[in-house]
């Protein structure tokens, strides 16, 4: 396979804005296909890819041999669904975050992937981007000592968009599935650490969550996480080792937020600030994964990987319900 045809189940303005132009530009991938019935969302993405293949129907785009992967947007509460049917017509499959709405149902996913032999993952696209692959390395070398802490926030505030997925009742949405997997699951892929202990405190709206106040006990650090679809635009991570410590700048949403930043502080040594100026993680999990299809390279973030993660969001939509919180 020297090119990877993708095909992208329903027109999300996510999407648009950020996956078809990745896959666009991404070395060994093809923007095929995308399944919808509405003409002025199809033209949008013909803007990308002339060439576009539009289907009326997500089963028809699947049932095509014209496609070899299917890139899935869709409402929280459908990813396990529309995977699993993916991985059932024979292709291979990338799901955004989170892709399934508990711990338990990643195990209908890994078993449909095993027995298939296909690829299936879920887009956790900051397993990518360079600058975690950096914090990986300077924790395991030891440059901030022995990892004592972590602190992670991402906030920002949709309460004037009532009709987005993630304020509607009954479709998984809310800030922890949102935004969560990025901060608590960050701590994780730094680290390759599972949480022995996990609390949270949260103010809901009907079913979901708008803010979260997570604690967490991993083996040697402690963790501390906030996420909320109600307050200021804001993301940080912090690591607080016992000679030094390291911040990003941009942790989450690297060049959208503002640019991705590194800054090392070693206890007694100058401060050094890495930058990363012009990185696309998106363009950069899309070459991943195309590696992975032709040259069964490793790939960042399997789906045991996104399991552990979401038995993290589940202890914390299990915890605590505080409205004054």
């Amino acid at each position: 396979m020297k090119t990877v045809n993708f095909g992208i189940l329903g027109a999300s303005s996510f999407a648009l804005s950020q996956m078809a132009p990745a896959i666009h530009a991404a070395r060994g991938a093809r923007l095929a296909g995308l399944a919808t019935r509405s003409a002025d969302k199809a033209a949008s993405f013909q803007g990308i890819e002339p060439d576009l293949d539009v289907f009326d129907s997500y089963n028809a785009l699947l049932a095509s041999d014209k496609i070899d992967a299917v890139y899935i947007p869709l409402p929280n509460h459908l990813h396990v669904e529309w995977s699993l049917k993916a991985l059932a017509a024979g292709k291979h499959v990338l799901c955004e975050k989170p892709m399934a709405m508990t711990a338990d149902q990643y195990d209908d996913l890994i078993a449909a992937r095993d027995e298939s032999g296909l690829m299936a993952t879920e887009a956790y696209m900051i397993a990518h981007h360079p600058q975690w692959t950096m914090v990986r390395e300077l924790l395991a070398d030891g440059t901030i000592g022995d990892l004592r802490h972590v602190n992670a926030v991402f906030c920002y505030n949709n309460a004037d968009k009532p009709e987005n997925v993630r304020n509607q009742p009954g479709m998984g949405g809310g800030g922890i599935r949102d935004i969560g997997v990025y901060a608590m699951g960050c701590a994780r892929l730094a680290t390759g650490q599972e949480p022995s202990e996990l609390s949270a405190h949260l103010t809901m709206e009907s079913d979901f969550d708008t803010v979260a106040r997570i604690d967490a006990r991993f083996p040697g650090f402690g963790f501390q996480s906030m996420v909320s679809m109600r307050m200021a635009r804001y993301q940080h991570v912090s690591f607080h080792g016992t000679t030094g410590t390291i911040t990003m700048k941009a942790p989450f949403n690297a060049g959208a937020y503002d640019q991705a930043e590194i800054c090392i502080e070693p206890s007694g040594t100058e401060r050094r600030t890495i930058r990363f100026p012009e990185v696309n993680q998106y363009v950069l999990q899309v070459e991943a994964y195309c590696r992975t299809l032709r040259e069964g390279a490793p790939y960042a973030w399997t789906l045991e990987d996104a399991r552990g993660t979401q038995a993290m969001l589940d202890a914390a939509l299990a915890g605590k319900v505080d409205q004054g919180a």
